[in-house]
């Protein structure tokens, strides 16, 4: 009989997958490290493992401890199987920006969840960086793993992830490309293939908003180029030991839509279910591919599954919230889809001005229409406001129609957009549209960029 005597042995060997058909218009062959096919469907748990055995054996960690771990999903994964293995218990800290797919998952398998706010500093005690240290140090027999600076993180890959690659590509690799995050992953992949060929590339995919690239290329930590982003498991506003910064050769960022966009390419076109992170090295490469040449052997490393984004990147209302979804828009009427079932925001001509200026506040618009008896009569924007209340403030106290301006221009569903973005340039602030015979909408300047972005 063949079997595996518990799930921890099932970690690694993970396939070696071509892209065949969204890696069209690059010359080089790119093959996929698929490591969705561990145990704990990510990449994670070659590093888990590994820091837990490490810690063992230097007394880190103790028989019946309690673990604990700052994480985005997949290391709390991974560590999770390998805390029921060898009974310890689990307590995970996540931001808020992560999937609940993920929060649930580390529920279902015996994880104690802490979940913080994403848009705080790393030394605010919020944030799961401060969170995760604090619990370490209130809770008995407790040990903090810290994967950012655990060496442990890089030796995992070293050991097991860079080897599988060099043998399964017959040491024919020329580029490998993966998302940067806590750096395991790229540091010990990094260091093992240069070690067999100094000529191989290295390089790693960010996200805008974190400060990686910059970094590399200036040695600066620029404050300024922290900032939310969607994108989950790559990126970083701290700089983790485990990133060694010699080994990467490139960094390439790739937005949060395309991150998105692509994920779902790769669902769609060539059947490989895996996270938000491949969809941006998958396109990093997209980006590159003028760096590359026929002869090229690309590895990209695929972190996650699929699974964990069902509610995030892999839903279409989620994906048209944020303007990620690449719907053809043609006419009028496809401008207002993503707001057409909201009330459409008005005043009367004898409204207080003051009225006027709580509804845009309140609604977060920057004009409104002015109605009176089921007509179009004026309108309102806040440019236009701001410069009449600057030259007389006693003004938001008096009927709108004591400063209203001309009404926005009517189009009817079928007007194409090309004919809309005319009245744009031609200095208008909003058009109304009229659809289904007898019912209005408005379209901004902000619909107008979202349809040409």
């Amino acid at each position: 009989m063949k079997y595996y005597n518990n799930v921890l042995e099932t970690i690694g060997n993970t396939p070696l997958i071509k892209i065949n058909k969204i890696c069209k218009e690059v010359p080089a062959l790119v093959l996929a490290k698929v490591e969705t096919t561990n145990p704990g469907n990510s990449v994670k748990d070659r590093m888990a493992l590994q820091m837990i055995e490490d810690a063992e054996a230097d007394g880190r960690l103790k028989p019946g401890g309690t673990v604990i771990e700052g994480t985005s999903g997949n290391t709390g994964m991974g560590l999770a199987l390998a805390c029921i293995i060898k009974g310890y218990k689990l307590i995970c800290v996540l931001s808020d920006k992560q999937s609940k797919e993920k929060m649930d998952i580390l529920r279902a398998v015996g994880a104690e969840v802490h979940v913080c706010p994403t848009n705080v500093a790393p030394e605010d005690p919020r944030s799961y960086y401060s969170v995760s240290k604090r619990l370490a140090t209130e809770i008995p027999n407790s040990w903090y793993v810290n994967q950012y600076d655990n060496p442990s993180n890089t030796k995992a890959h070293y050991l097991s992830t860079g080897p599988e690659i060099w043998e399964q590509t017959g040491g024919k690799i020329t580029h490998f490309v993966v998302g940067v995050g806590t750096g395991g992953t790229v540091s010990g992949v990094g260091k093992y293939l240069k070690e067999k060929n100094p000529d191989i590339k290295v390089w790693g995919i960010d996200t805008y908003g974190s400060v990686f690239k910059k970094y590399h290329e200036t040695g600066i930590f620029d404050e300024n180029e922290i900032y939310p982003y969607i994108t989950e498991g790559i990126g970083e506003d701290i700089l983790p030991a485990n990133v060694d910064f010699s080994v990467i050769d490139k960094f390439e960022k790739v937005t949060d839509k395309d991150a998105a966009i692509w994920q779902r390419k790769l669902a769609k076109e060539e059947g490989i279910f895996v996270g938000n992170s491949a969809g941006s090295a998958i396109k990093g490469i997209v980006q590159l591919k003028d760096e590359l040449k026929p002869d090229d052997v690309v590895v990209v490393l695929f972190h996650d599954h699929g699974s964990r984004y069902v509610g995030k990147m892999f839903n279409d209302d989620w994906m048209r919230d944020r303007g990620f979804l690449e719907e053809e828009k043609a006419n009028a009427l496809d401008l207002i889809k993503d707001h057409q079932g909201k009330h459409l925001v008005t005043v009367t001509p004898d409204n207080p001005v003051s009225q006027a200026i709580l509804l845009m506040n309140q609604y977060g618009i920057s004009q409104i229409p002015v109605v009176e008896d089921g007509k179009f009569v004026g309108s309102l924007t806040d440019n236009h406001l701001f410069a009449k209340l600057c030259e007389r403030p006693e003004l938001k106290e008096l009927p709108v129609k004591n400063i209203m301006e001309a009404p926005f221009p009517m189009v009817d569903e079928n007007t194409t957009i090309d004919a809309i973005s005319k009245k744009f340039q031609g200095g208008v602030q909003a058009v109304l549209v009229n659809y289904n015979g007898d019912k209005h909408h408005i379209i901004t300047q902000q619909d107008m960029i979202k349809a040409i972005a």
